[in-house]
């Protein structure tokens, strides 16, 4: 498969970028469905847990037991360790029946129990209960009634709670991710299409599909709408769609490029790049009156913009100095600062929540890896070792991010922490799957019973 193209390139290639796009995003094959998570790599010294199978009713014992998804989902954030129900030497549902000493012998710091069995209403009632096995104690007890279709909902939800009483840091388990697929490409049945699943690429659902190339979704900060980029009139233009209705609108369809849309943290303001005025530029759209401010004025490229935490600063993408390097613009004075010096190419950069890390792609010796960088005190450390990774995008805790990469020249996207100790892939028998994007924290679906 051809090298993948980055919005960089793009640019400099704009007279031919629709011959382009339906050219190197061939991608392949009929299934969105991301497969089972392989975790490449994890940290020296995980943390040991059981979380033991709840106790189901009889008429739910047909379904994944919730058990089962809370250790998925500790398992692959590469912190935990989670033991094997086979390797278990009691299965204890409630607390009078917790032995410690079992789990002592077995070395597990943490201890997960719980029940689940549908009440006279219909509904699922979920409880669990976090026992620290050193000092006997309870850290948490909680229940929820779910449906049916919240199933899984409830098991990310008590994987989240789990993680972030014993790790400090907020769970991500219960966010979603986005990414492109493209079907048939190179026949009469070509199409591409916006995917929504869930962070461990379960629940598929399409947003959209077309015949036309798909590029660069990004979500809005409440989760409820998206913004990307479409091929379908025959050039670029940028759509605004929501998640869960019908409304979707084409905000600008200017001639050239079109690209790059990211909302404001306060989601009043849309960040993309325009050519309308010859050179590709920043510029930003007030969202309730779609009315358009200029950025940047350079006769070089500028592009990729996101946004500080804070909202008062955009970073981008530029080749002002020669080659294509990050830059930092404050919006209230103009005041513009380069970023990044190590390297003939950084790009697509996004800062983590605490405003003073960086992630970006950074090639090094003619290969693209995804890199961090210590603003501060000007440290850059490379986080993933395979070639041709792309499109970084963070989870909203900061803790992760996803990004498009190969794999037996395939397509795939992965997975690696911030610190570069804990990395997984999401393969998909589906081909190649691109443009991925983590959602902001969501809304909750289950919540706590009184």
């Amino acid at each position: 498969m051809p090298k993948p193209i980055f919005p960089y390139f793009f640019i400099q290639t704009l007279p031919h970028v629709v011959v382009l796009l339906l050219g190197l995003l061939a991608f392949s094959d009929s299934r969105a469905d991301l497969d089972t998570i392989i975790i490449d790599q994890g940290v020296d010294d995980p943390i040991r847990i059981a979380v033991v199978p709840f106790a189901v009713s009889e008429d739910l014992a047909d379904i994944d037991n919730p058990a089962k998804l809370i250790r998925f989902d500790l398992a692959r954030s590469g912190q935990f360790d989670p033991i094997a129900p086979e390797d278990m030497l009691s299965y204890p549902s409630t607390e009078n029946a917790v032995f410690f000493r079992d789990w002592r012998i077995l070395q597990m710091a943490y201890l997960v129990i719980g029940q689940a069995q549908r009440n006279v209403f219909g509904e699922i009632e979920v409880s669990y209960q976090l026992f620290d096995v050193a000092t006997q104690t309870q850290l948490q007890r909680a229940s929820f009634r779910v449906t049916f279709d919240q199933w899984r909902d409830v098991g990310h939800k008590i994987a989240d709670l789990v993680y972030s009483e014993v790790t400090g840091v907020r769970g991500a388990f219960s966010t979603k991710i986005l990414y492109v697929l493209a079907e048939d490409v190179g026949t009469a049945r070509a199409t591409y299409s916006l995917q929504m699943a869930d962070v461990d690429g379960e629940r598929t659902r399409t947003l959209y599909r077309s015949t036309a190339p798909i590029l660069s979704a990004s979500w809005s900060p409440d989760g409820e709408r998206v913004a990307y980029v479409s091929f379908e009139t025959g050039r670029p233009s940028i759509i605004l769609q929501d998640v869960s209705g019908p409304y979707r609108e084409q905000l600008t369809g200017f001639r050239g490029i079109n690209g790059s849309p990211v909302f404001s943290p306060d989601g009043k303001q849309l960040a993309m790049v325009l050519s309308r005025s010859g050179d590709p530029e920043i510029f930003v759209m007030n969202l309730e009156n779609r009315k358009l401010r200029r950025i940047t004025r350079h006769p070089a490229i500028d592009t990729e913009p996101s946004w500080s935490p804070d909202g008062k600063y955009l970073i981008f993408t530029s080749d002002r100095g020669g080659k294509p390097q990050i830059y930092q613009l404050e919006l209230a004075t103009n005041f513009l600062e380069r970023l990044t010096f190590v390297g003939d190419y950084n790009a697509r950069a996004r800062l983590l929540p605490d405003g003073r890390h960086l992630v970006f792609v950074h090639r090094r010796n003619g290969v693209f890896h995804i890199a961090w960088q210590d603003l501060l005190e000007d440290r850059l450390l490379v986080l993933t070792e395979s070639e041709l990774d792309e499109s970084p995008s963070l989870a909203p805790n900061g803790a992760m991010l996803i990004y498009a990469t190969q794999d037996q020249d395939k397509g795939i996207l992965a997975v690696v922490s911030v610190d570069g100790r804990v990395k997984y892939r999401l393969p998909s028998s589906a081909g190649d799957v691109r443009e991925p994007s983590w959602s902001p924290f969501l809304p909750d679906v289950v919540r706590a019973s009184e």
